[in-house]
């Protein structure tokens, strides 16, 4: 049915759906603004902080800087470590593994998102970091000449490097579903124009399916970062943090992350100390902000058929 003027009537459902979508988007936007508006209003008289709120340091830029080199270090090295895996098992399900024994691999990996982060921190403190004493002695004591493992190492194992593999498992189940999901959009044609010119199951995935799915491998690393960013009770939980900039992954002297200085120090804080702590959280929002905002550039520069 058309009006007068020749445009489609829209019907009654169509319209109620379509601004309820809309209005669910813009709820998204006012919420982001708000959490913003909090923090950019909560967080300005931390800014000017003294030395008596901000644990001794001068100004706020020199309270941040060692939580913020923390809090990258140990995404970084959660993604470094985690990336890898969570490819080989996007793989494995997609390309390797039995349909029957993918669809379980697949559920085992999703069920990881759906553990609290707090067990991951649990679990760090009782099992992990004991586990890894022997591995932080090994590396003081044949590779100690590197700044990473110069030691002395820890003897509790609630290390940066501890904490990094930790957050590393909190990050793979969400860089698999989405490298699982690009993987299998693969086009069929050119996975079976590679095996059709000799190409063995590896050289078609090393040519046909990894340029395929690059840049929704680089977005799902950026969303696992963003995830790694914000964690917090599982940081608070593994890591002996003292807030210093260390590159020694494996001594009881680790940098902090802000989201775990936040957790540990906010109860306590008052006055202008807390203000502090809100900015510090504005320092993170924005950081996460813009991670998240470039792995949606990417994920758009794909959808426009630009690549990476």
């Amino acid at each position: 049915m058309t009006t007068k003027t020749g445009s489609p009537k829209r019907r009654l459902g169509d319209l109620v759906f379509s601004n309820l979508t809309r209005g669910a988007g813009l709820a998204i936007l006012v919420a982001l603004a708000g959490v913003g508006i909090f923090l950019l209003v909560q967080g300005a008289p931390g800014l000017t902080a003294g030395a008596d709120d901000l644990k001794g340091h001068s100004n706020f830029a020199s309270y941040v800087g060692p939580l913020v080199f923390g809090t990258l270090l140990a995404a970084v090295l959660a993604l470094l470590i985690a990336v890898p895996l969570a490819l080989g098992v996007a793989l494995s399900i997609s390309h390797y593994a039995p349909r029957r024994l993918a669809t379980a691999i697949g559920y085992l990996v999703d069920l990881l998102a759906a553990v609290p982060s707090v067990v991951y921190g649990l679990w760090g403190i009782g099992v992990l970091g004991p586990k890894m004493i022997p591995i932080y002695q090994w590396l003081d004591e044949h590779v100690g000449w590197l700044p990473f493992f110069a030691g002395p190492y820890s003897h509790t194992g609630r290390t940066i490097f501890t904490a990094a593999i930790v957050l590393a498992l909190m990050v793979i189940p969400i860089v698999t579903a989405i490298t699982r999901e690009i993987f299998m959009q693969t086009p069929r044609l050119n996975e079976e124009a590679a095996l059709a010119l000799g190409a063995t199951r590896w050289e078609m995935i090393r040519l046909a399916v990894l340029p395929y799915g690059r840049s929704g491998i680089v977005s799902a690393a950026m969303l696992g970062l963003g995830r790694a960013l914000g964690e917090t009770m599982a940081v608070a939980l593994v890591l002996s943090a003292s807030g210093v900039v260390s590159w020694n992954l494996i001594s009881s002297t680790n940098p902090s992350t802000i989201a775990a200085n936040i957790a540990l120090t906010f109860a306590d804080a008052t006055g202008t100390a807390r203000n502090a702590l809100i900015a510090s959280g504005l320092v993170l929002f924005v950081i996460t902000f813009v991670v998240n905002a470039a792995s949606r550039a990417v994920v758009g520069n794909r959808a426009a058929g630009k690549g990476i």
